[in-house]
């Protein structure tokens, strides 16, 4: 990978990830309830299967939004790592389930291999053109690609408006996302 964009992305990461542990207790849990209200207000498919994830650190919590859309039928699943460097695997979940350890993340105890519909993406950045900064693993931008190969993928990435940057710097191997969804609005192509 080209030394600047190394160099680029990790300032990116520090800066965003500074901000967004900036970010009072009270404000993180009023953001989260009104990314799951914008969610909500989403037409997703009846019955698509949400993955969505365990919070980690300062990452915005999605667990509200998770059981609101499970009460709505939506089955859910959440990643889990199975190899270094490969797409992650989902394995269905449903809120209250215990969650375990596993390779850095909080991950399903058992649950069936699944195939989601629609993609929670957790963020460090994002921009205008929906391009994303992660944590630096790239296991979404290979899971992504490997998703939409075997059958129609929305990827949401969904986070605080703090993390939102004039520019993300990337290549061809950093996805794109389909909408980004934060407490203050909904970032489409067309916005």
């Amino acid at each position: 990978m080209n030394p600047w964009l190394v160099a680029a992305k990790s300032a990116l990461r520090s800066q965003t990830r500074t901000r967004r542990k900036a970010l009072p207790l009270e404000v993180r849990a009023a953001a989260a309830a009104a990314i799951a209200d914008r969610l909500g207000g989403l037409d997703l498919p009846a019955g698509a299967m949400v993955a969505g994830y365990a919070a980690a650190g300062s990452e915005l919590d999605p667990s509200l939004a998770l059981a609101r859309l499970a009460a709505r039928g939506h089955p859910l699943c959440l990643p889990v790592v199975v190899e270094r460097d490969q797409p992650l695997e989902f394995h269905t979940w449903r809120p209250g389930e215990p969650l375990v350890p596993g390779n850095g993340a909080r991950v399903p105890l058992g649950g069936a291999l699944a195939l989601p519909d629609v993609l929670l993406v957790p963020l460090i950045a994002f921009d205008e053109r929906l391009r994303r900064l992660g944590q630096g693993g790239g296991y979404y931008d290979r899971t992504v690609p490997a998703l939409r190969r075997i059958r129609p993928l929305l990827a949401i990435g969904i986070g605080f408006a703090t993390q939102q940057v004039p520019l993300v710097p990337g290549d061809a191997r950093d996805i794109v996302l389909d909408l980004v969804v934060t407490e203050d609005r909904l970032v489409t192509r067309a916005s």
